[in-house]
């Protein structure tokens, strides 16, 4: 400020002082008529300056012997008020947690990103979501491998990645099916002997019952979204054997009648490695909307045996 405070006051002086020159030698100035093409330059006395505060402009000492009314006038100038601290942190960040079921939550944290498609890449699985107003997701997903990695990537290719180490997944067996587009598949596992509709006979239904759990992840907010379902069976942690029938159903509806749809099935089961097939599924023509394709061959069934 001490630096700014001097030129103004030297800025001041040499003007002052160029002025009374100007004046003595060719008197007042006489503004020539606009309508004859001079140009008129107009002098913004209110104009402010940013970074300039409590500064008064006064008038030089008058000379000797002349009567001149001089007063102060106080500006206030107003100071740029932009400052670092507002800008928005557009970065993108994640964060990966073991919990139990060996499945890892993971939290995205996009401020940038508010309402904005987000997809979640993980062993070969890929789901698409949508974060929150703020820019925040919190999405649980089985893991498909014990050192899980998670990348996250926004359209405007922002991304990041999170990972975790889960522990418990040699414990689990685990079967997906994913799709893309609008289409509506479902796994059903069938428990040790069960039926449909029988405590046994688990699907993503909330009203089903058995040991093992369904978990179905789909954003229809958008026609070509990601989709995935996972079923998972605690194998080490059972006492009782037999086999798991596992079928996969597909519903006929207006948007998936008439068209192929390319599914991936994705298998992890007795601490083998993750083992994956790509599949062309027929839907039949649109007479038969309403109608599930019930594919019976699309998994081997689990089998189990008692700890």
């Amino acid at each position: 400020m001490f630096v700014i405070k001097n030129y103004v006051t030297t800025g001041g002086t040499v003007v002052c002082a160029l002025a009374i020159g100007y004046l003595m030698q060719n008197g007042l100035p006489v503004w020539s008529d606009p309508a004859q093409g001079s140009d008129h330059v107009a002098i913004n006395q209110n104009a402010d300056v940013s970074g300039l505060e409590g500064i008064v402009l006064t008038s030089s000492t008058p000379a000797y012997g002349t009567r001149a009314h001089t007063t102060s006038v106080p500006r206030t100038l107003q100071p740029n008020r932009s400052t670092p601290s507002d800008r928005v942190d557009c970065s993108v960040s994640a964060r990966a947690y073991a919990v139990p079921g060996a499945a890892a939550q993971l939290r995205v944290k996009a401020p940038c990103h508010g309402n904005q498609r987000v997809e979640v890449h993980h062993s070969g699985l890929t789901v698409t979501q949508l974060t929150d107003e703020h820019g925040a997701l919190t999405l649980t997903v089985p893991a498909l491998s014990e050192y899980a990695i998670f990348l996250i990537s926004f359209e405007d290719q922002k991304g990041t990645v999170a990972t975790t180490h889960v522990p418990d997944l040699g414990q689990y067996s685990r079967v997906a099916v994913q799709w893309q587009g609008e289409a509506d598949l479902q796994i059903h596992a069938l428990e040790f002997g069960a039926s449909y509709g029988d405590v046994g006979h688990v699907s993503s239904d909330a009203d089903a019952q058995g040991t093992g759990n369904v978990v179905h992840m789909a954003q229809p907010a958008f026609a070509d979204a990601r989709n995935v379902e996972i079923y998972s069976f605690p194998a080490a942690q059972t006492d009782r054997s037999g086999s798991i029938e596992l079928t996969v159903e597909a519903e006929v509806t207006p948007e998936s009648c008439g068209r192929d749809l390319n599914i991936q099935l994705l298998d992890l089961r007795d601490g083998q490695s993750l083992q994956s097939r790509d599949l062309m599924l027929n839907f039949p023509d649109c007479s038969r909307t309403g109608e599930f394709l019930v594919l019976n061959n699309l998994f081997q069934n689990l089998t189990i045996a008692a700890n």
